[in-house]
C-alpha cells in the first residue's frame, strides 16, 4: 500500500483517523496507531511483519540490558549485539546476492530473497534508539510494543524520513496535541500527494520512455536489446530523459516526506524536515545538507563522528569520509552502481574541501550551475544499475555512439512535455511556497484565508490527484526499494 493509492486515500486513512480520534486516552490512541501501522505494513508483505517485530523486540531487549549494565564494557557488548543482529539481517535480505555474486553466480535461493519494504529505514531507526539509550540521550522503554510502535509508524516506516526516537519520544509517549495540527497536516499531505501523482509520476514515465524502465535495466537477459536501444537514443533524448529523472527522484522522495510529515501532524507527531530545496544549492556539501537530511545526519552522528570525524589527521579524515560515502551509496541499493555513486560524491566533496571551497564562496551564479551539473551527471550513474549500460548511455549523451543529436520522436516528446518539465522545475524551487505565503499574509484575518488554505486548496489538490490516479497503473515510489 502506498500513500498515493486510492485505497489508502479513501479507505485506510479515513478509517485509521476515525478510530484514532474516537479514542480518548493516549494509550488507546497508540494502540490504534500500532494496529494501523502493522496492517499497513502487512498489506503487501504479511510475512515480513514478523521480521519487523523480531528486530523491534530484540532492540528493546538490548536497550534494557544497556540500561541495566553496571559497566561500560557490558553496555558496549549489548550495543554490539543489537548492531550485529540488525545489520546482519539487512545484509542478508538486501545485500546477500550482491556480495555472493562477487565469487560467481549466487545460488537460486539467495537470488530469490525478497527485499522487505522499508528495511533500510526502520533498521536505522532501531539502531538510533539503542545507541541513544547507550549515550544517555534517551530512556529505555519498558514495553516492547512501544519500541515496535516507534519503528512501525506507517507514516514513515517504509520510506522515511529516518525519525530518531528522541525526536518524537515525548509526543509519542508523554503528551501530544492531536487537533492543533490536523488541518495543517491535511494541507501538507495534499501538497505532497499532488507533487507525487501529478508531477513525479509524469516525469517518471518520460524518463523511462527515453532511458529504459528499471525493470528492463535489471534484466540481464535483455542486455543486448537494452544496449541497442540506448545506443540509438539521440543526444537530446538522453539529456531530456535524465532531466526528467532528476526531477522525478526529487519530487517523488520529497513528496513522500511531505505526506509522511503531514500524516504525523494529523496525529500530533512532528518529524524533522527531510528536504530543503536542494537543487538551489551552491556546492555539493550544501546539496547534501539539504537532500535526504535524515540520512545525512544519521551517517554524521553514528558513523562519521564515532570514526573520528574531522578532528584527526587529514588522511584519517579522508578515510572517514570515504567510509561514510561508500556506505551512503550502498544504503541506496544492492548494486555496485550505488556504491560508485556514493564514491563519486566522496571525490567531489574531497575536491571541494581541498580546492574549491573559497572559489565557490566568491561567486553567486557559477556555483549553482556547477552543483546542478554534478548532481545531474551523478543521477545517470544512479539510474543504470548495469554499469555497462551506464557507459553506453554516457557515450550517447555526447553522440559518441553515432546516435545523432535529435530525431522527430524526441522533439515531439519534448514539445508534448514542455509544460510538465517547466511545472516540475518550478516545484523544485520555493517559488510557489513563497508566493502562497506572501498572498496569505496580505489577506486580512476574517476574509476567508484560513478556509482557502486549509480547505479549498487541499480539496482541489486531492481532486486533481485523484483524477491522475484513477486508471493509472504507473505509480511507483522510488525509495520503497531501499
Amino acid at each position: 500500500m502506498v500513500f498515493s493509492s486510492l485505497f489508502f486515500l479513501y479507505a485506510f486513512l479515513p478509517l485509521s483517523l476515525l478510530f484514532y480520534y474516537l479514542c480518548k486516552s493516549r494509550k488507546a490512541k497508540n494502540n490504534v496507531l500500532l494496529v494501523s501501522s502493522l496492517i499497513f505494513y502487512a498489506w503487501g508483505e504479511p510475512k515480513y511483519v514478523l521480521l519487523l517485530v523480531f528486530m523491534s523486540f530484540f532492540s528493546w531487549f538490548c536497550a534494557l540490558k544497556i540500561d541495566m549494565s553496571k559497566t561500560e564494557k557490558q553496555a558496549k557488548r549489548w550495543v554490539a549485539a543489537a548492531t550485529a543482529i540488525n545489520i546482519g539481517l539487512i545484509a542478508f535480505f538486501k545485500y546477500a546476492s550482491m556480495f555472493v555474486g562477487i565469487f560467481g553466480e549466487a545460488p537460486e535461493f539467495i537470488r530469490n530473497i525478497a527485499l522487505p519494504i522499508g528495511i533500510s529505514f526502520y533498521t536505522f531507526q532501531l539502531l538510533t534508539y539503542v545507541i541513544d539509550v547507550y549515550r544517555f540521550d534517551a530512556e529505555a522503554l519498558d514495553n516492547p510494543f512501544d519500541v515496535l510502535l516507534y519503528a512501525s509508524l506507517f507514516h514513515q516506516c517504509i520510506a522515511g524520513p529516518i525519525v530518531r526516537y528522541k525526536t518524537i519520544a515525548r509526543e509519542l509517549f508523554v503528551y501530544r496535541d492531536n487537533a492543533k495540527s490536523l488541518l495543517p497536516g491535511i494541507s501538507r499531505f495534499t501538497i505532497g500527494l499532488a507533487k507525487k501523482s501529478i508531477l513525479a509520476n509524469s516525469c517518471g514515465l518520460l524518463a523511462e520512455t527515453l532511458l529504459l524502465a528499471p525493470s528492463k535495466i535489471n534484466d540481464s537477459a535483455l542486455f543486448a536489446q537494452n544496449a541497442s536501444f540506448i545506443s540509438a537514443v539521440p543526444v537530446l533524448g538522453i539529456w531530456v530523459g535524465l532531466l526528467a529523472f532528476t526531477l522525478q527522484i526529487y519530487l517523488d522522495f520529497s513528496a513522500y516526506s511531505d505526506m509522511a510529515i503531514g500524516l504525523g501532524w494529523m496525529l500530533g507527531l512532528h518529524y524533522n524536515e527531510n528536504f530543503k530545496y536542494p537543487y538551489g544549492s551552491k556546492s555539493i556539501a550544501e546539496f547534501w545538507r539539504r537532500w535526504h537530511i535524515s540520512l545525512g545526519t544519521f551517517f554524521r552522528d553514528y558513523v562519521f563522528i564515532p570514526l573520528g570525524g574531522s578532528r584527526c589527521s587529514p588522511l584519517r579524515n579522508m578515510f572517514n569520509l570515504f567510509v561514510v560515502w561508500a556506505l551512503t551509496g550502498l544504503w541506496h541499493g544492492a548494486n555496485w552502481n550505488y556504491v560508485l555513486w556514493g564514491i563519486y560524491y566522496f571525490i567531489l566533496l574531497a575536491i571541494e574541501k581541498q580546492f574549491l571551497a573559497k572559489t565557490l564562496d566568491k561567486s553567486k551564479i557559477i556555483p549553482h550551475f556547477y552543483t546542478l551539473f554534478a548532481v545531474y551527471f551523478g543521477f545517470l550513474l544512479f539510474y543504470y544499475s548495469d554499469i555497462n549500460l551506464y557507459f553506453i548511455a554516457l557515450k550517447s549523451m555526447f553522440g559518441v555512439n553515432g546516435n545523432g543529436f535529435s530525431n522527430l520522436f524526441t522533439v515531439s516528446l519534448l514539445k508534448n512535455n514542455m509544460f510538465l518539465i517547466l511545472a516540475a522545475i518550478i516545484a523544485c524551487t520555493p517559488l510557489v511556497r513563497n508566493v502562497g505565503n506572501s498572498l496569505y499574509k496580505k489577506m486580512r484575518p476574517g476574509t476567508g484565508r484560513e478556509l482557502i488554505r486549509y480547505a479549498v486548496i487541499p480539496i482541489i489538490l486531492l481532486l486533481l490527484s485523484t483524477a491522475f490516479l484513477v486508471g493509472d497503473s504507473y505509480n511507483p515510489f522510488i525509495y520503497f526499494k531501499f
